[in-house]
Formats: C-alpha cells, structure tokens, sequence
C-alpha cells in the first residue's frame, strides 16, 4: 500500500487540470479445450498502477507493476516534469473512502471454485455437443473467470474501491455436411458467481447452440436484396451496440468522428425508440458499481422517444465540453488510459407483440442471432453477418438461410424501424476499442426494419 496523497502532489505541478491513481489487482483463471484436449489452462495474479494527469486539453499516462511509493512518487515527478507550465497547481482535495455497494450478491466466487471443478464444467460441455449431434468435426470449449479490486484516487478528491466478478463460458462448434462446413458460437455469464452454471442452464445454451449448427448444416442459401427484416429480441442488441452505441461515445461524437456530432436536441431515430446505458443493472456484464475514474455509475438516457439526449462522456471530454461524465470512463486493466466505453446499452421495450411483428411480414426475413461486423462511425454504415436466419413468408417463419449478411446505414435504420416489440432479449461480449478490451451487455426488443439490403448466395 502506498500514500496515494503523495502520490497525487507528486503529480498535481503546474497547469494540471486533474490526476489520478488507478490501482488494480485481478485474479483470473482461463480454459480453453479444443478437439478432446486441455489446449490452455491459466491462472494468475495481474497488479499494478495507473498514473494519469490532465492539462488543457491533453492526457499524459504512465504504468507500473510496483506498488513501492518512492518509484510511483519518482514516476509521477517524470510524467508530469517535462510538460511542467505556468499556472496555479490544481492541488488536492481530501475525500473520503467510498467502497462499492452492489443490490445482488455473487454466491459462490469462481475464485472459490477448485481447478478440477472448472475442468470438469468444460469437458462435460464438450460432450454434451458431441452427444447431440454427429456431424459435429470439432468443438471449442472456453472458459474465463475474473475477480478484479480496484482503487481510485484522484486529486478532486474521488477515492473509492471497487470489486468485480466475471464469468463467461463460451461455445464454438464445426460440423460437416456433404463437404460443407458450417459453425455456430454463442456465449453465456456475465457479472456473476460460479452458480451462474447450473446443469440446466448449460444444458439450454448447448442445445441452443447445436440446435443452430445442425439447422445451418441443412439450410438454403440466402436470397439477396432489399428485405424486411425482423430482427428478433434473441439476437442481442449488437446492431445497436455497433450501429449507433460507439457514435455516441464522446471521443468520437465531440470530435468530428461520428455521425451524431451536432445532434443533442435533435431527432435521430424513430419515435418508438429510446436508448439507455445502463451500469447499475444486475449480473449483466457491463454492469459496475463505479467506472474505472471512480465516478459513480448510473443509468444514462442516450436517445428518448426519437431524439438524442446525451453521449457517453468519461472525465476527459466531460472536462473539455463542460459536461458531466456519465460514468463511461473505463480501461481493459491499470496499463491503459481510460476513454469513453459503452456498459449495458439497451433498446427499451415497445408495445408490439413479437408474434404480430412477424405476422406483419409477407416476404423478409428473421434474424435471431447476429455474427461479427463492421461500422463506420463517420458514415454510420455498416454490415454484419447474420448467424441465424429464417425466410419469412406471408407471415410464418419459414426455411433457415445461411451465408447471409446485412448491410445498411445506422441513422437511417433507426428512423425507419415502423415496429417494437414488448420483449427483451440480451446478450454479452467484449468490445474492442483502441486496443483495449472490456466487458459489455447490450439488448434490444424484437424490431421491424421495413427496408433493409441482405446479401446473399440465392436468388
């Protein structure tokens, strides 16, 4: 333990603006099984600290794996010595300690859980899939647990801890037909204990996922055109997440990078659309109880009946514009900056029957599990492969279509959504964002895009 005190007028010289300390300690333990073996088996300890400071309008950063206050007090003197101006220090405020209070309890911490448990977990995965379906040529089994504490102090006085559990299991399966291959993936966990995996629950998420293989193994090609599509609440909100959810990130949407820059106030989606991040939601995986600046999380209204409310905005840019942060300052670990970082960002239920969305559909098509994809925040265009699919005709589901993807612009597949379902459906991830990775959820209802392109193989 070091005198973060000192640490901080160590780095609060000339015209600083605001510094902070970022201490981490994660415990983790990752297993990877593939084709009947152990492939990877990790366990470990990763800690260390993140200095930052803040000038007008620049971030300066520094890591370290040594908790020893001589080298982190000798450290912030060299972040800050060379870039040292004029200007009244900022000083620092005392604040008192803030642990984290969270409304859910993780009963069972992976980190309590023997090895032998978690090995015994993944290779009973692996044989359930094989058991249910014999063109399967090759299963991946991974498995990832995370018990992160962290500490932050800064020198407006923020000082607060943080502990965190994670849990994912993931499931990829190959299977083979007539020389094809075809593969189906999904992943389940979240912000959650080892009971998270009961029997049942595992069973579910490995029928599902063979369940989709096997019917990809035997589907037609997808057509190709301009489609209703039907975007079902299973799917996730990873449209949204990637459509919109990063071009409201205040990094890029203040500065030129997105294509809602200017719009605060302004109509961007239907009027049966309202958006929110959400980090105080139970279990998700984007869910914290403070972000990785020590500001308290909270849930944020992006976009409300149409129109635009805010972005997501970390310490940095909500200093810059004269915003508040909205608690979406976090980091992959103590050895990078933060930035702006979507949570859980949810699609919030309408009041259309799912069944009658579908029913609304002479020709289109059912999407029920999104795949990888790409979006340009400038444009806001985007496509993504479609993992499961399904023909709609006169208004039942019909065959399951493979090799299908759909492409589109974000804004304009927003104004043009025509109905909401009054479900939800969720799913998790890791989202990639200047080389940092972190946790994330996001969710939507059951959507109706009248117009949509859909690529294709078939007629």
């Amino acid at each position: 333990m070091f005198d973060e005190a000192k640490v901080l007028a160590a780095l609060t010289a000339g015209d600083v603006l605001y510094a902070e300390t970022f201490e981490e300690e994660t415990a983790s333990t990752q297993i990877q099984l593939e084709s009947e073996k152990i492939e990877k088996l990790e366990k470990g300890v990763d800690s260390g600290v993140g200095l930052r400071v803040i000038r007008p309008w620049q971030t300066f950063f520094a890591s370290t794996n040594s908790r020893e206050e001589g080298h982190l007090v000798d450290l912030a003197k060299e972040l800050v010595r060379p870039r040292s101006g004029a200007g009244a220090p900022g000083g620092v405020q005392e604040g008192r300690l803030r642990p984290a209070r969270y409304p859910f309890l993780i009963m069972v911490p992976p980190g309590d859980v023997e090895t032998h448990e978690k090995l015994d977990l993944v290779r009973s995965v692996e044989a359930a899939a094989r058991k249910m379906e014999r063109r399967i040529t090759q299963v991946k089994v991974l498995y990832r647990d995370m018990s992160q504490h962290v500490r932050v102090a800064a020198s407006d006085g923020t000082r607060v801890e943080d502990e965190r559990t994670q849990l994912v299991l993931t499931l990829l399966v190959v299977g083979e037909e007539a020389g094809g291959l075809q593969t189906a993936y999904d992943a389940i966990g979240g912000f959650c204990g080892f009971e998270f995996l009961t029997g049942e629950r595992i069973e579910t998420f490995v029928r599902a996922t063979v369940a989709r293989l096997s019917g990809l193994l035997g589907a037609m090609e997808a057509p190709m055109g301009t489609k209703t599509v039907v975007l079902a609440s299973e799917a996730g909100g990873t449209m949204i997440h990637e459509a919109i959810g990063h071009g409201l990130e205040a990094d890029l949407a203040m500065e030129g990078l997105s294509c809602y820059k200017g719009m605060l106030g302004r109509s961007i989606a239907s009027p049966l659309i309202s958006i929110v991040d959400d980090k105080t939601l139970p279990f998700r995986r984007g869910t914290y109880a403070y972000d990785d600046e020590g500001t308290v999380s909270e849930r944020t209204t992006l976009v409300e009946k149409g129109v635009l409310k805010s972005y997501l905005f970390d310490r940095f840019h909500a200093m810059k514009y004269g915003m508040p942060s909205t608690a979406n300052g976090r980091r992959e670990s103590f050895r990078y900056r933060p930035i702006p970082r979507m949570s859980n960002t949810l699609i919030l239920p309408g009041s259309a029957d799912p069944d009658a969305i579908i029913a609304s559909v002479d020709s289109g098509l059912l999407v029920k599990k999104m795949g990888g994809g790409q979006v340009d925040t400038v444009r806001g265009d985007f496509v993504f492969e479609i993992q499961e699919g399904y023909l709609i005709e006169k208004g039942q589901v019909g065959p399951m279509v493979r090799n299908a993807t759909m492409m589109g612009n974000g804004p304009k597949v927003l104004k043009d959504i025509d109905m909401v379902g009054n479900d939800l459906g969720f799913g998790i991830g890791t989202c990639g964002k200047d080389g940092q990775g972190v946790p994330v959820a996001d969710a939507q209802p059951t959507l109706r895009m009248p117009e949509i392109i859909v690529g294709g193989k078939g007629a």
